[in-house]
Parts: structure tokens; C-alpha cells; sequence
């Protein structure tokens, strides 16, 4: 069953049963999931309180603007061509792009990757992510980096590297020094 609440979130609700008979919420009207106190939900529907265990009830939220995706993938560079060129395409439309430097063994990195790929959809028209897989690519595209760490996060605006962030702490920290690096430059 499905309710628009106030803050403009749709909310789901499954009711798992023990019983096969048809659980009375589930029949026409609306329902009101409010106050948690002590491992229970209150539900309130015309006046009417009933205490719901915890484990029977499971609610997602899902925000209201689904047109914009949860994750945009971020595109490979391979060599040091490829680089000039998305460098000189980011220099036309005056955009910084964001490179992740990471190795396909690296567990740090491949942890940090989905994470990465969130934060590009929060900022899908303003910056565009990249990341480089540094045992795929030429050696002379990682001196060109400068990189001797892995993952290193780097912003590079109007063909160099401006800013940079050694992820070797947890995930959840490295992207929001990530963001804050990313706020100075769009």
C-alpha cells in the first residue's frame, strides 16, 4: 500500500502475515505510520490506534523526482590521448571534471567506486567523472597524474590538476571531502 506523506516522499509498506486471511489494512483507505515507541509502530487510521511489531512492517522511501538518475556511471580513460581530449572538451564547455585513480585489486577502491558513482549523479550537468584503471593504462598516463596512491581523487579544470584526495580513509569520508572539492570549483 502506498501513501504520499507531507515531506513529499512516497512511502511503502508490506505487512507480513502469519495467517492467510486478509489483514483489514490492507482493504481500502488510508493509514497513518506515526510515533515509534518501544519496538512498535503506532498506526493511526480513522481514530483508530493499533500497535504494529517492527518486524512486520518495512518502509522505503522513494523520492518524488524519479526522473533523475541514483547513480551515473563514470566513463574510462585509457591512455594519454584520451585524456587531452576529454581535458580539451571540459575546457570548451568551461567544466571541471573529476578523475578516480584506482587499480582493479585495490579494495578501498573498488568500495569507493559505487559511492563515486552517486556523487556523479548529484552533479551529472556540472561535473563529469572519470576514473583510470592504473594497470590498464600506460605508465607515462600515471606519471602524468603524479599518482603514488591509491585511490586518488582528482579535479582538473582548464587542462590541470587543481585539487586532489588520497581515499585511503573510510568511503563515507572521501566523498565528502570529495564534494567539498568539488564545491570549490563549479
Amino acid at each position: 500500500m502506498s501513501v504520499l506523506a507531507a515531506n513529499s516522499h512516497i512511502l511503502y509498506r508490506e505487512v507480513y502475515q502469519r495467517d492467510q486471511q486478509q489483514h483489514p489494512l490492507l482493504s481500502s483507505g488510508s493509514f497513518l505510520l506515526s510515533q515509534r515507541s518501544s519496538g512498535h509502530w503506532v498506526e493511526r487510521r480513522n481514530r483508530d490506534c493499533k500497535k504494529v511489531l517492527r518486524r512486520d512492517i518495512r518502509v522505503d522511501a522513494f523520492w518524488s523526482d524519479s526522473s533523475r538518475p541514483t547513480a551515473v556511471e563514470m566513463e574510462p580513460i585509457n591512455d594519454c590521448d584520451h585524456l587531452d581530449q576529454i581535458l580539451l572538451q571540459a575546457k570548451q564547455l568551461s567544466q571541471p571534471i573529476l578523475i578516480d585513480w584506482m587499480a582493479a585489486w585495490c579494495r578501498k577502491c573498488i568500495y569507493l567506486k559505487p559511492k563515486l558513482e552517486k556523487l556523479a549523479a548529484e552533479y551529472e550537468t556540472k561535473v563529469k567523472f572519470y576514473y583510470v584503471d592504473v594497470n590498464k593504462v600506460p605508465q607515462a598516463l600515471v606519471k602524468r597524474g603524479n599518482i603514488s596512491k591509491m585511490p586518488t581523487l582528482q579535479i582538473w579544470k582548464d587542462g590541470e590538476m587543481k585539487a586532489e584526495v588520497i581515499g585511503g580513509h573510510k568511503a563515507w569520508l572521501v566523498v565528502d571531502e570529495v564534494r567539498e572539492m568539488i564545491q570549490k570549483f563549479i
